[in-house]
């Protein structure tokens, strides 16, 4: 039996991602602060190394970045910084240790470091460091390094913005669109990568299960989209007007500019390497994935 590892487990994909590795007759361990049956801590971790038996190990823990209840200081932009790079680490450091290795290290990242503009992007393109996200993602990616003799494979999946009714955006925007009140951000004609939350759990899970799988995969929808495409896609499916635009000097009152630029900008990103290896998504388009989501409310 598999036996994969997962730091954040007890997160929004975490969740997911755990209930369809066990449906499909893994052994799961956690990695978390919360305690529990098949839980350990990240201390545990440190001390002690990675559980017996483990074949993969998984990363996804990270602090909401958009949480907000949170202002964006310099002590929690310290938090978001330390609890993707530090949790990262530790995982690598885990697998170094280890007597017998497990197969392959699969880390989640952002896509803040491709460049907001009119290019695509591929996995080949070159990615840049431009301001605070950007150097999150960069430093988040190189967490991940293993020495050069390792033989356990390591995938970085770069997300998008990922669309689930579980959490993430659509928690946050699900009551002012249910209420008519949704609108595009600012014009809405900034790109916006997205893929849905089951396809991305699916892509963790191909990349555990394929060898030949290995390096940076774009984790999003093959569908470009722009706010107001998925505006536009998310109020149809709800049956509801979306006539009120959020203006962007709000969202930089609220959020800080730094971080408000996760919803403000966005670039044209494609999953060229996924579908060269036949990775088959449930939901391509952006309207079939907004009609899931909505579907139970």
């Amino acid at each position: 039996m598999s036996h994969v590892v997962i730091g954040g487990g007890t997160g929004f994909i975490g969740r997911r991602l755990i209930k369809t590795l066990v449906a499909d007759g893994y052994e799961v361990t956690t990695i978390s602060r919360m305690p529990g049956i098949k839980h350990i801590s990240w201390h545990q971790l440190e001390k002690d190394g990675l559980p017996s038996g483990t074949t993969a190990v998984v990363n996804l823990a990270g602090q909401n970045v958009l949480d907000p209840t949170r202002r964006w200081t310099p002590g929690f932009k310290q938090n978001v910084w330390n609890s993707r790079i530090n949790t990262t680490a530790a995982c690598a450091r885990a697998i170094e240790k280890a007597t017998v290795k497990p197969c392959v290290f699969v880390n989640i990242s952002g896509v803040s470091h491709y460049i907001p503009g009119n290019d695509s992007y591929t996995e080949l393109s070159i990615v840049k460091d431009y301001d605070f996200m950007s150097r999150l993602c960069i430093e988040w990616e190189r967490a991940a390094n293993l020495s050069n003799n390792s033989i356990c494979r390591v995938v970085r999946i770069r997300s998008g913005v990922v669309l689930g009714r579980e959490g993430g955006m659509i928690q946050s925007l699900i009551l002012p669109f249910w209420l008519g009140l949704g609108g595009t951000v600012g014009d809405g004609r900034q790109d916006m990568p997205w893929i849905h939350i089951q396809d991305l759990v699916e892509m963790i899970k191909f990349s555990i299960e394929k060898p030949e799988m290995s390096g940076i995969l774009n984790g999003v929808a093959p569908e470009l989209a722009t706010n107001a495409g998925f505006t536009k896609a998310f109020a149809s499916a709800l049956v509801r007007p979306a006539l009120f635009p959020i203006p962007i000097f709000a969202l930089n009152l609220i959020f800080g500019k730094e971080r408000a630029v996760l919803l403000t900008t966005g670039a044209k990103i494609l999953p060229e390497k996924v579908l060269r290896h036949g990775f088959k998504y449930q939901f391509p388009h952006l309207q079939s994935a907004c009609n899931e989501v909505a579907h139970l409310f």
